[in-house]
């Protein structure tokens, strides 16, 4: 056995990676002494019985299955504190790993087509010397992880709804600032993401982001509420995910909601109740506020998947005073969007709907430098992860790729909805 290390993971736009490995030493070190390649970093990640997992090559190479297994770019090294900050000189050293699609440093992963967290076991070689206070180091092995660390899940709770037919898990989050009463953000996960561990429901990709600081000041504060599915909203029962247009959580889902409103009365506006989810969860949105039109404030489906055919003229009339924000990509090709969201779109907007706006993006691309190395071209992501866009509130124009203006001032998804009240 060698020394223990200790892992900082963060919820990128692709999920959760471990970014950071954070290593204790017997003796201080200096910065210009640590160097990224004086480590090697090899990782294997496990399932729950300690096998190393077979997953799809890449996104676009699914059906071909590789151990999950091999070594990361440490991309930098630094002496640092105990929770991975940059210093001249300290008595730990923090490696910086390089995030990939799909990457060995990723923390879930899809087996069976549903995201699930893994277990990741490292091992951190030291390869090259490092001089350190009054000796050299070298020949260290780190293979024991001593603790997890993801600051921005630390604020979330989980419950269970009492329904005694279909209890739904969830993770929820409570403001922190402000005062008086609060809105209320409902996110649906998408299709990957149903199961019996809400922390996937929110972590799985960057639900969490609507807890962040930024966000958050948008609306004053606002309770988060994020409901699992035990498989996936558009599930009528029947097999054919999708096909009908029903699911059978809807009450569930709405007995669940109701619930939470209740239990924290004193805190939630009721006149600000804001619905949203991507793909599943998108067509869950559009499912629940045909069913509830009176009940949600505003709406902001992303790549929603609720089949145009199966809306009626009645179901465009009921929903269209309520405003909602739509978030596609036009290259799609596991939602498409003429079959959903364009035709949806266009009739609302030919029924009189004076509030719905439509983020209409070519295709996907990274905007914050995940993937995107310094002088490349952007990294594409597959079409369908339109949710990345809105998770950053990066949504702002509309149809008409003009801006979205409310009360003479450019809006954000973030900050329309924000705006909504009844």
């Amino acid at each position: 056995m060698g020394n223990v290390y200790y892992k900082i993971s963060e919820v990128t736009d692709f999920g959760p990676y471990v970014t950071k490995l954070v290593l204790p030493l017997k003796a201080s070190v200096t910065a210009e002494a640590v160097k990224a390649n004086c480590f090697s970093v090899y990782v294997e990640r496990k399932d729950n019985r300690g096998e190393v997992h077979l997953l799809p090559k890449s996104w676009f190479e699914r059906d071909e299955k590789i151990p999950s297994k091999g070594y990361c770019l440490v991309k930098e090294a630094y002496p640092s504190c105990r929770n991975g900050v940059r210093s001249e000189r300290g008595d730990y050293i923090t490696l910086e790993l390089k995030a990939e699609p799909l990457g060995l440093s990723a923390e879930v992963a899809a087996p069976n087509m549903m995201n699930e967290f893994v277990f990741s076991d490292y091992r951190v070689t030291q390869v090259a010397e490092i001089a350190a206070k009054g000796e050299m180091l070298s020949g260290l092995v780190f293979d024991l992880c001593a603790g997890n660390t993801t600051k921005q899940t630390e604020g979330f709770l989980h419950g269970i709804s009492s329904n005694a037919e279909e209890p739904l898990k969830y993770g929820y989050f409570v403001p922190q600032t402000g005062r008086g009463k609060y809105p209320l953000i409902i996110w649906l996960h998408g299709g990957g993401e149903g199961g019996q561990d809400p922390a996937i429901a929110y972590a799985g990709n960057k639900v969490v982001n609507l807890a962040s600081e930024d966000i958050q000041s948008k609306f004053g504060g606002a309770f988060l509420f994020v409901p699992q599915a035990p498989t996936f909203w558009l599930d009528d029962g029947s097999g054919e995910y999708g096909r009908s247009g029903k699911s059978m959580y809807v009450k569930a889902l709405k007995a669940a909601i109701d619930e939470f409103i209740v239990r924290n009365d004193v805190a939630i506006d009721r006149n600000r109740i804001y619905l949203g989810g991507c793909s599943n969860g998108g067509f869950m949105t559009m499912r629940m506020l045909i069913d509830y039109p009176d009940f949600f404030t505003a709406a902001y489906p992303v790549c929603e998947a609720l089949y145009d055919e199966t809306i009626s003229d009645e179901d465009i009339n009921a929903i269209k005073q309520i405003p909602i924000w739509f978030t596609h990509a036009k290259d799609d090709t596991i939602v498409v969007p003429e079959e959903t969201v364009v035709p949806t779109y266009k009739r609302l907007i030919e029924a009189g709907a004076r509030n719905v706006h439509f983020s209409y993006f070519d295709n996907v691309v990274d905007l914050h430098g995940l993937f995107t190395e310094e002088g490349e071209k952007p990294y594409v992501y597959h079409g369908h992860f339109t949710w990345i866009y809105a998770l950053n509130d990066d949504c702002r124009l509309d149809y008409d790729g003009k801006p979205v203006v409310e009360e003479g001032k450019e809006v954000t998804l973030m900050s329309w909805l924000a705006r909504q009240s009844k």
